[in-house]
């Protein structure tokens, strides 16, 4: 019997008017192993587990599971043969109930009745979501939950059908870190019992922390495989874009200048409470603390998004209010999301549309848009951010997660701000994406602007903060210099067992 529960050989897959998105691409996965999958947006990872979970046909190539040639028409298909996907875009039923969502498909009928046993339904949805360590109502609607809620959902509903081999890609994108932690135990005991895994992620220590295995595309093409404690986080980086990073994150020293942005006892009641600092020009802000801490309340409060119910802001000295996101560009005061999809980007839109939807008003002349002058101005920032795309007409959700969050800087960019907030600016972008984003920061603080960045990854915040604030329970408990910034210290203050330090 062999090793390899899967195997894909010379897997050739192209679309029409393009370059080939995978190119003779090998893959194999064990019996009870998490194999990871990397590389970099655009390298052919989802085009890869669409083909091995059915949804897309290759051109060319094989494979084989349990030894035996096998070929995939549809994700139904594949489900027949035990193979199951959790994609990032979530297939869920927003108006269903969280038990129909899971067992959608597959719901068990009364024998006499012929029709749905609503209460044994319920019963072994509730069973399924208590063995996942997953505390959710079976009758609730989807479309009360929280993002991470429905992934948890998404999850249990793949598991439902108990498949041999489950695909899971970006899977903990939407998680807290005990969230992330809960999800991890779950994994280890579906290996435990003998499901093979391919995993997908962006954050390599997952990889480190869950995997067995790891193999990296680029560019379409397979670069190799290691075994986990075989390699490290600069071996697989340099795989993945093919040249070495020898700083992950290129912080450069700004001259700091003079305050920009002053904040005093900002409070919004039962979200944050007495908030106050200062952010100066040429400055990155940090600021840390646990999901649900408040870091995004107050980044949304600074840019209108909420009302304050008491605190004074100040910009350059002044006193200004803000009670819209009108009122914050007026300021020299933007926003860049957490969720880029939701309330960043018209994904149906193209780039030019995206860029300049804020600076309409500026472009027009007697309500008709200068076309040359629209497309002049988002020609600056798509070469200054390096957006890759087939032009400035490419529809925004055709493109990779990192070119995507580059078109959402642009268009902020592009109302000329002094004043830059950023929260989770990396989510969900590989590494290349992740560097080129940190170059821009550096090139703006250069240039004067102060950055708020919001970030539950510690390295991130630590390597490109020139100070760390620390949030918990919608409280600042910290304030540490860059030099004194450890995750240790972090993590104490965000778990509320540190002390306020002021630096």
């Amino acid at each position: 019997m062999s090793d390899y529960v899967l195997e894909v050989f010379g897997i050739y897959k192209t679309y029409t008017g393009t370059k080939p998105v995978l190119q003779n691409v090998d893959f194999n996965l064990k019996r009870g192993e998490i194999h990871a999958l990397l590389g970099e947006n655009g390298a052919g990872k989802s085009t890869l587990i669409k083909i091995i979970s059915g949804v897309l046909q290759p051109d060319s190539g094989e494979i084989i599971l349990e030894g035996k040639k096998i070929h995939l028409k549809n994700s139904m298909d594949a489900q027949k043969y035990g193979i199951a996907a959790v994609f990032q875009e979530l297939a869920l039923f927003p108006e269903l109930s969280v038990a129909e969502n899971i067992f959608i498909g597959h719901y068990k009928y009364s024998p006499f009745f012929k029709n749905i046993d609503w209460k044994n339904l319920y019963k072994e949805a509730e069973n399924l979501l208590n063995s996942l360590g997953i505390e959710l109502n079976p009758k609730v609607p989807v479309k009360n939950l929280s993002i991470a809620e429905r992934q948890l959902v998404e999850i249990a509903r793949v598991l439902s059908i108990n498949p041999k081999i489950l695909i899971m890609d970006e899977p903990t994108s939407s998680l807290t870190l005990e969230e992330t932690q809960r999800l991890f135990n779950i994994i280890r005991n579906l290996k435990h019992k003998g499901t093979s895994i391919i995993f997908i992620s962006h954050r390599l220590e997952e990889v480190f922390e869950i995997a067995d295995r790891v193999t990296v595309l680029r560019d379409g093409q397979y670069i190799g495989t290691r075994d986990v404690k075989d390699t490290n986080m600069d071996e697989l980086i340099q795989m993945m874009v093919g040249r070495k990073l020898e700083d992950m994150y290129p912080k450069v020293e700004a001259k700091k200048g003079n305050i920009l942005l002053k904040v005093e006892g900002l409070t919004k009641h039962g979200e944050f409470y007495d908030i106050s600092f200062e952010l100066y020009e040429g400055e990155v802000l940090g600021i840390a603390g646990l999901v649900g801490s408040g870091r995004t309340e107050v980044a949304q409060t600074l840019f209108g998004i909420r009302k304050k119910d008491r605190g004074r802001i100040y910009i350059r000295e002044k006193e200004v209010e803000i009670s819209s996101p009108k009122d914050a560009i007026t300021h020299g005061i933007v926003y860049v999301p957490e969720d880029r999809h939701q309330h960043g980007l018209l994904l149906p839109m193209d780039i030019v549309c995206n860029v300049t939807l804020p600076i309409l008003q500026s472009l027009a002349n007697k309500g008709v848009i200068n076309k040359q002058e629209e497309e002049t101005l988002t020609k600056r920032y798509y070469e200054l951010l390096d957006i890759r795309a087939t032009g400035f007409r490419q529809k925004v959700m055709n493109l990779s997660g990192g070119n995507q969050q580059k078109v959402v800087l642009a268009k902020w960019l592009a109302t000329n701000p002094r004043i830059l907030i950023l929260d989770e600016p990396t989510r969900g972008v590989d590494v290349g994406a992740k560097v080129a984003i940190y170059n821009l920061i550096n090139k703006l603080v250069k240039e004067g602007y102060g950055i708020i960045l919001i970030s539950s990854e510690m390295p991130e915040v630590i390597g490109m903060s020139d100070r760390i604030l620390v949030m918990h329970e919608g409280r600042l408990v910290g304030s540490l210099s860059r030099k004194e910034a450890t995750q240790e210290k972090i993590l104490s203050l965000a778990l509320g067992r540190g002390h306020l330090v002021k630096s």
